[in-house]
């Protein structure tokens, strides 16, 4: 079951859950006995190690990978500072270079069947030097997984966060709810009006879990549903 060649995860916001939303896919896939990779391209508020800077979330991609790759090729722009990346790289004076997170790309994606690319933050983040998330997803080529975190507001961004993916001509191909809280208030119509709002297929709804388990994650994820939407949106 050979799918496409990857994916771009992005949310409507920081601290959603893109990350087991990015392993639950990865495990998913997996499932289905293919190669599977993945990238935290950009990472800020990374932790100093004796190897150099290194982001949590990035570990986790890396080590539930079928292959390994070395951390500089998964995370090609890390930053200590936990701000926004472009005012992490301004004080860090470095520039995120956007054809070193493609070519890293690239030499993943080489011994792969798919790649799963984590975003940083919500749609709209700067990345410097007047580009955004966006120009990177352009430069990929990949269709786009929307996470909504289920909280007060959600329907809010995730509404607007559609919104500006079809202005910018970007293909959404499905969306992910994580249940952030457990005692949040009408979970199921939050879902439905979603639902019919975003102009996507719902790929999964993710439990609320105490503690992270991609096995357990990746048993809600509907691999038919991103098939279908991939091939609708031409993007194999």
């Amino acid at each position: 079951m050979k799918i496409g060649r990857g994916l771009f995860i992005t949310a409507t916001d920081t601290g959603v859950g893109k990350t087991w939303a990015t392993l639950a896919l990865m495990q998913a896939l997996r499932l289905q006995g293919l190669k599977v990779a993945g990238m935290k391209p950009v990472a800020t508020g990374c932790e100093e190690t004796d190897n150099g800077l290194r982001s949590e979330d990035a570990i986790l991609i890396q080590e539930h990978a079928t292959q390994h790759h070395d951390y500089a090729l998964i995370n090609p722009c890390a930053f200590k500072l936990p701000a926004s990346p472009s005012i992490a790289a301004e004080r860090a004076n470095i520039n995120i270079d956007l054809s070193c997170i493609a070519e890293a790309h690239r030499r993943i994606a080489a011994g792969a069947d798919y790649v799963l690319v984590e975003g940083i933050g919500g749609w709209r983040v700067p990345l410097g030097q007047d580009r955004t998330l966006v120009d990177l997803v352009r430069l990929l080529e990949l269709p786009v997984v929307l996470v909504v975190g289920l909280r007060l507001g959600c329907i809010n961004h995730a509404l607007l966060t559609a919104e500006c993916m079809r202005t910018d001509e970007i293909n959404l191909c499905g969306w992910v709810a994580n249940r952030l809280e457990a005692d949040y208030l009408e979970p199921e119509k939050t879902l439905e009006f979603l639902d019919r709002h975003i102009p996507a297929p719902c790929l999964g709804v993710l439990p609320h879990l105490a503690f992270l388990d991609p096995m357990a994650l990746a048993a809600h994820v509907n691999l038919a549903r991103l098939q279908k939407a991939i091939c609708v949106g031409g993007q194999i």
